[in-house]
């Protein structure tokens, strides 16, 4: 019998849900909206209604299919409690008992587990992908804001209340710019996709650069891959946008260096298919702000798990760990 597990990666705009067997590999994936309106209820039936027809399918094609459960990625989810709490970018206010709302619609299944978003990406990147055989490497996520999995002795590190981790929210700027949780210069407010975006309007801003292909776009329609095409065509700003970004990241990831001196730091999401354009001035920036003991040590490398699945795949991950603990 092939055994299988529900990964559901919740973001800022996109609920995206998969089905994924223990190699990695997606058999069926949809997504749903992340709604605005903060109806958790609502929320919960539609993406219980996505996951049945998703499980309906995928029976269609293996009868002998076995789900084990249900794995989540989320921006503040605590593994420890099964809650989302207080999350920033979501339209859900308060504590959300996520765990436990889908464990009353799916009581047959063995495990349902929740964790951020950022570390279910550091146990898919250990499991399936270039993590694979490292003991000590941190996930940093790129999107809708700026997240981050710590793998520590080959153990997720989640702390003392299972919210260890939030390298995203670390100041990098004194006084900077208003950041989505309320606080000001975080890492989130200039290196996330809006980061880039705010960057790139200062930028337009300060040069009058009204000719640049960014210019002729709103706020709420530009994104980072513009940016990219707009600097494979040697757009001034948009060249300079990956250069300051690059040049904030690298800070933050001496900063964590510092702590933890991993072997590797790996970058997940939507900005670094820029690949060098963002690459090349993070590490520049960070071998600039290491401690010599540091410097030249640290590997910086793309996420090895197959673009678009991978908050999916790690968040299904996050099952078998599960499970794992159960028996031990």
């Amino acid at each position: 019998m092939k055994k299988v597990a529900i990964g559901i990666d919740i973001g800022g705009t996109n609920t995206v849900i998969g089905v994924v067997d223990r190699e990695g590999n997606v058999l069926v994936k949809d997504s749903i909206a992340t709604p605005s309106h903060g109806n958790v209820s609502l929320f919960v039936d539609e993406m219980t209604g996505a996951i049945r027809e998703l499980l309906n399918s995928v029976k269609k094609l293996n009868p002998e299919i076995e789900i084990l459960g249900i794995g989540i990625g989320a921006p503040n989810a605590n593994y420890y409690t099964g809650n989302i709490e207080h999350a920033p970018n979501l339209s859900f206010k308060g504590v959300i008992p996520l765990v436990k709302l889908l464990e009353t619609n799916f009581p047959e299944l063995k495990a349902i587990a929740i964790t951020n978003d950022a570390n279910a990406a550091a146990i898919g990147e250990m499991i399936y992908g270039g993590a694979k055989g490292m003991k000590n490497f941190v996930v940093y996520t790129l999107g809708t804001g700026v997240g981050s999995g710590i793998v520590v002795n080959g153990d997720l590190v989640y702390g003392s209340d299972g919210f260890a981790g939030e390298c995203g929210h670390t100041t990098i700027v004194s006084g900077g710019r208003l950041c989505g949780c309320g606080g000001y210069g975080h890492l989130e407010a200039y290196c996330s996709a809006p980061g880039m975006k705010r960057t790139a309007f200062e930028l337009i801003t300060k040069y009058n650069a009204v000719n640049s292909p960014l210019a002729s776009k709103s706020f709420n329609d530009l994104d980072s891959k513009m940016i990219f095409d707009a600097a494979e065509g040697g757009d001034r700003v948009a060249q300079e946008v990956f250069e300051l970004t690059g040049n904030w990241l690298g800070l933050g990831l001496a900063n964590t260096i510092h702590h933890l001196s991993p072997e590797a730091i790996f970058l997940f999401g939507g900005p670094t298919a820029a690949g060098n354009y963002i690459f090349r001035p993070t590490i520049d920036s960070m071998e600039q702000h290491l401690l010599p003991i540091f410097k030249n040590k640290v590997k910086v490398l793309p996420s090895q798990l197959k673009a678009g699945d991978a908050a999916i795949v790690g968040a299904s991950a996050l099952v078998y760990k599960e499970l794992e603990k159960q028996l031990n």
